[in-house]
């Protein structure tokens, strides 16, 4: 009998012609940005950096152009061997380049914990709007009153 595995993934990915759901949140929580994601933005960021095509980097690093695409788009996640040569293909050491994607990381996470706090502190500020707007009412005693002459 063959087993079958729950897969559950960590982001949808809408795929190519598919339609976006209708009804989003108005402001979606941030979340923190995945390691390949960034490893191919740092990646691509140094190959137009040095003024080159995906077809020169790749033929160096000995990987298809297509497959270096999908690296920089963050859909694939390389080896450590692939990663240490797009490195060297790019002129630079894998422990500079893990320092690099390291620091943006950092960067982004920092971001990511600014927008979760400033979404937190405008949902306390709306949830404590109604209640500073409420019309103030006094209780009013009961029985006669006495008016001034």
């Amino acid at each position: 009998m063959a087993e079958s595995a729950r897969v559950v993934p960590l982001r949808r990915v809408t795929q190519p012609g598919e339609l976006q759901p209708q009804a989003s949140p108005p402001q979606a929580p941030a979340q923190e940005p995945l390691w390949r994601e960034v490893l191919g933005r740092r990646l691509r960021a140094l190959r137009q950096d040095q003024d080159e095509t995906l077809a020169e980097t790749a033929g160096r690093a000995g990987i298809s152009p297509q497959y270096l695409s999908e690296i920089e788009r963050g859909r694939k996640e390389p080896s450590s061997e692939m990663i240490a040569a797009l490195a060297g293909a790019l002129g630079t050491t894998l422990t500079t380049l893990t320092e690099q994607v390291a620091g943006d990381l950092r960067r982004q996470q920092a971001l990511v914990r600014l927008a979760r706090t400033q979404t937190e502190r405008a949902q306390t500020q709306q949830a404590l709007a109604p209640q500073a707007l409420a019309p103030q009412t006094r209780a009013r005693t009961s029985g006669p009153v006495a008016l001034a002459a």
